[in-house]
């Protein structure tokens, strides 16, 4: 009972959170003289509202969080969030169906960026905010979960960064609180920064600010049907990689740096494997491109670069249709879905560190064939690395593509063609946003798929975002009577 007070409480105080941050489109729609901001008032009064009462029924007793609540909370969240993220879309002058605004919610909050919307560019300012807000918030949730409640969930192998995480932090800013304000001075810090420099390459101060929250979420949501095409013409393109590529590392490591560890972000393992994979493969994608295209090595490098990092941080900018550089650009961004950047960033998929476990455990195992009786210690990060990471993040794999092999069938069985449907699970549990084919690829749009399939892709975003485990233990019937 006291546990179920907890939850209730956090959930109230997250949905009154919620209510507060619709105030900004609300106050832009109605400076700017649009009726829409009628629509986020009343969006905002009935989510204080909602938010006060569960805080209200948690008063009396004693507080407690456990394991299960833990599951419950970091699931639950989500998915109550989206349901009142969908209220704007909803009371808006121009409604939208329940499934689609629930679509666009959950894109937003897990920072798929997949998108149901077209004419963007004509669009109210508040309706543009608000989606931008949602990956924002949707982002810093992420990184809070990753770095307090995965680890202790020991979800996919995240055990590993307990240690690695609160120890040094812990010698700068001693309470959980601390750490957490730290992580938020970072986001805040980096969002600023990044708007401020759009603005100075040209881009719209609104459109700044709204691509600021996006990049640095990895959301990838943007103010026009062209994505980020609509604003690379004055380099913007070059500041986005460099942001993306900053969000996608762990964001623990900059509270380090600031405090003077600037070895910190060098010494990580995750980075270097990262930054490393990023290099290998904007280059070979840039010689791809010169030797398919012929237009010279300056303009496929920007493209490459832009992509690359788009489609592996998870952001899902759109800045040209990779499927038309030749027949190997589009499954080489096929698998990059499935990488990802660091734990601990804004990012998403599976994430380089369990790529770096599993092919440590690999070449152990191989070693051992060779030579049984060679003592061969798992290793990473330069400290040794307990079997029961490696069988979490083993078991992260079977399971993270078992889950992608239903939702591929889920989507055949609602209609989809095999691409659309592949991809669409594919971009659904990777968070990545764009598919492959012409209706849901880096040019097309969701808004076509039949509602089951947004039904499926958007239970796959959840499943996706909160690595797997933390939504699909809540259906054993084992978790709800122990």
């Amino acid at each position: 009972m006291n546990s179920a007070r907890s939850v209730s409480l956090i959930i109230g105080a997250l949905l009154i959170l919620l209510g507060a941050f619709m105030l900004p489109p609300m106050i832009i729609d109605f400076v700017t003289g649009s009726d829409e901001w009628r629509s986020f008032a009343t969006a905002s009064a009935l989510t204080l509202f909602a938010g006060a009462i569960l805080m209200l029924v948690a008063r009396g007793g004693q507080l407690r969080m456990n394991l299960r609540a833990a599951f419950i909370l970091t699931t639950f969240s989500w998915a109550i969030m989206a349901v009142f993220a969908t209220l704007p879309f909803i009371l808006s002058q121009t409604p939208m169906s329940f499934t689609d605004a629930y679509f666009e919610s959950m894109s937003g909050l897990t920072t798929t960026g997949s998108t149901v919307m077209s004419g963007l560019d004509d669009m109210p300012k508040g309706i543009l905010l608000w989606r931008a807000i949602l990956q924002w918030i949707g982002g810093v949730g992420i990184i809070i979960v990753a770095l307090a409640v995965l680890p202790m969930l020991k979800v996919g192998g995240m055990q590993l960064f307990r240690a690695e995480w609160f120890e040094p932090m812990g010698k700068v800013l001693p309470r959980a609180q601390a750490i957490a304000i730290g992580i938020g001075a970072a986001y805040v810090g980096l969002t600023m920064l990044c708007a401020g420099v759009y603005w100075m390459l040209g881009v719209d101060a609104f459109d700044a600010i709204c691509l600021s929250m996006t990049t640095l979420s990895t959301g990838g949501f943007a103010n026009s049907d062209a994505s980020f095409a609509a604003y690379a013409d004055g380099g913007a393109d070059i500041a986005g990689s460099v942001f993306m590529t900053l969000a996608a590392m762990p964001f623990a490591t900059y509270i380090l740096a600031m405090r003077g560890d600037i070895s910190s972000l060098w010494r990580n393992a995750q980075t270097r494997g990262f930054l490393g994979l990023l290099a290998v493969v904007i280059i070979g994608m840039s010689f791809y491109m010169e030797m398919t295209n012929h237009e010279g090595l300056a303009h496929p490098i920007r493209l490459a670069m832009f992509n690359v990092i788009s489609i592996t941080t998870g952001t899902g900018y759109g800045f040209g249709d990779y499927q038309l550089w030749g027949p190997m650009a589009a499954p080489v961004f096929f698998v990059l879905m499935f990488i990802g950047g660091c734990a601990g960033s804004t990012s998403c998929s599976i994430k380089i560190f369990r790529f770096q476990v599993a092919i440590e455990g690999l070449r152990v195992f191989v070693r051992k064939m060779l030579n049984p009786h060679l003592v061969s210690p798992l290793r990473y990060n330069g400290v040794p690395l307990p079997e029961s990471a490696l069988y979490s993040v083993l078991n992260f794999f079977f399971v993270f593509f078992a889950c992608f092999a239903l939702a591929t069938l889920a989507l055949s069985f609602a209609g989809l063609d095999t691409t659309t449907a592949i991809s669409s699970a594919a971009t659904s549990i990777t968070n990545v946003g764009p598919g492959l084919g012409n209706l849901v690829g880096p040019a097309g749009n969701f808004s076509p798929l039949p509602d089951t399939a947004k039904w499926v892709m958007s239970i796959t975003m959840l499943v996706g975002r909160l690595e797997l485990f933390t939504v699909l233990v809540l259906f054993l019937p084992r978790f709800w009577i122990s």
